[in-house]
């Protein structure tokens, strides 16, 4: 049995549905909006090429070492996606990555909700012991969204990857344990219900 198993989660502003072939169209018209390929710090499909990280994201689920997501809004038109990857079974713990929206719902209440049922899976279903999240050292906008999920800065791995460009990739490692789930979920359904999106 693979750990963790596909799953459907869904909340009032977003649902995340396991990664299927049949969601090609809308996630290519998704990437396309904000032409979001095109920002150096990240590896955002361009919409030609969608196809082949369909492929590439659910060969890596074959091998157990990711569950890859679609992301539908409140309206349910594909809007992203979104993953558990970096899988370590053994010692129960994943990472949440690979993660973009459409333009038109970014700074809005779909990331809070996705991050919300993902890390309420992961550490009250499948009783992680950490979720780990990564990004750029440059890519300031994915730092400040970790951060505001209550997670914490681990550390830098300098020089951990060669761009596609070229350029040497800083990674910033963030995580939430086991034990600040309860305060982090209390403050994640605060934003989601309290606070004004800006």
């Amino acid at each position: 049995m693979p750990w963790p198993e596909p799953v459907t989660l869904s909340g009032p502003h977003a649902r995340l549905e396991p990664l299927a072939h049949a969601h090609l169209a809308g996630l290519t018209e998704a990437v396309a909006d904000g032409d979001l390929w095109k920002l150096w710090y990240t590896a955002i499909p361009k919409p030609e090429e969608m196809a082949k990280e369909i492929d590439r994201r659910l060969g890596l689920q074959a091998k157990g070492s990711m569950l890859p997501f679609t992301v539908f809004d409140a309206d349910g038109k594909i809007a992203g996606m979104s993953t558990y990857m970096n899988i370590d079974a053994a010692n129960r713990r994943v990472e949440i990555g690979s993660t973009w929206y459409a333009k038109r719902v970014q700074r809005t209440a779909l990331n809070t909700q996705c991050k919300l049922l993902l890390l309420s899976h992961a550490f009250e279903k499948l009783d992680c012991i950490a979720v780990e999240f990564r990004t750029h050292f440059f890519n300031h906008q994915s730092r400040r969204g970790i951060e505001r999920l209550g997670a914490k800065q681990d550390g830098i791995l300098r020089n951990h990857q060669i761009g596609p460009n070229g350029t040497l990739r800083d990674t910033v490692v963030f995580s939430i344990i086991a034990s600040e789930w309860p305060t982090a979920k209390a403050h994640l359904t605060f934003q989601l219900n309290e606070k004004p999106r800006t």
